[in-house]
């Protein structure tokens, strides 16, 4: 082989080629009805909704990443509606379900978190598992909703409709322990412990002004009446401006009352009964 040919690396023909990741988007942050936790679950933000449930992404303490499907609170008190979410997470595989609540719970909103989903690395394989996640949510909602069974016949009269469709807030939910402050990122620590350090400067600054206006406030007017150790207490009334064409001022007026006098008997007498004076009283 010269010099002037070219050398170019041969691969073999069998070799698989890396197809690229699909670019999926990224969840909708969650809204202030949303649950921050389901069951072990942490979630993180929304991937879809319809009259059924929610799809959440979310994770749990451990880092395994699931996507979860909820009922909406329409949908959760609608015992056909339930039977069909429970129906539609049996047929699911085994390994797919990571956990749901119990369908037991009359008061709650079923979910259900589908996954394993791994870490998303830019693979092909990461993205894959996300879809797949997705997707098996999806059905479950749609076996709620009842919106991909085929039509039989022809179409005659109005459109079905649920009942419970307007209805499309999330379903109750119970937390215990509380969310906070575990579901915390650390930015969110910082903005938490900043808005805190605010407020108390802004309690002290208002501490501070008012001692500042008041610090030089005169007493009140007329000043509240004391008794003396000798029972004695004296009121002073301030003359007034009499109006134009009179005479006269308010004069002060001291008003001293006496002391109880000491040394009286306590207890009458004994050995006499007072009569009646008058002849007329009879007994």
């Amino acid at each position: 082989m010269t010099a002037t040919e070219s050398q170019t690396e041969v691969q073999p023909a069998d070799a698989p080629e890396e197809r690229p990741a699909l670019e999926i988007p990224e969840p909708l942050p969650l809204q202030p009805e949303d649950p921050p936790r389901v069951g072990e679950f942490w979630l993180r933000g929304r991937l879809g909704a319809n009259a059924a449930g929610y799809l959440y992404t979310a994770s749990d303490e451990a880092g395994r990443n699931v996507v979860v499907a909820m009922m909406t609170e329409g949908s959760a008190d609608d015992a056909a509606a339930r039977d069909r979410f429970v129906y539609a997470v049996d047929d699911l595989p085994e390994d797919a379900v990571l956990g749901h609540n119990d369908s037991d719970d009359d008061d709650l909103a079923l979910w259900v978190a589908v996954g394993p989903i791994r870490e998303d690395d830019g693979s092909s394989a990461a993205s894959d598992e996300r879809l797949i996640a997705e997707r098996r949510g999806e059905e479950i909602l749609s076996a709620v909703l009842m919106d991909r069974i085929p039509q039989i016949g022809k179409l005659r009269g109005p459109e079905f409709r649920h009942y419970w469709e307007s209805r499309r807030r999330p379903g109750l939910f119970r937390i215990w322990p509380l969310p906070w402050p575990n579901a915390l990122r650390p930015a969110s620590r910082w903005a938490l412990a900043f808005a805190l350090l605010t407020m108390a400067l802004i309690m002290a600054l208002a501490v501070f002004l008012a001692w500042l206006l008041f610090r030089h406030a005169q007493p009140l007017e007329p000043e509240p009446v004391i008794p003396t150790p000798t029972n004695t207490a004296t009121v002073t009334i301030t003359p007034t401006t009499p109006p134009p064409g009179t005479g006269s001022t308010s004069p002060s007026i001291t008003v001293s009352p006496s002391p109880v006098p000491t040394g009286l008997p306590t207890t009458l007498p004994t050995g006499s009964i007072p009569t009646a004076t008058n002849p007329g009283d009879k007994f």
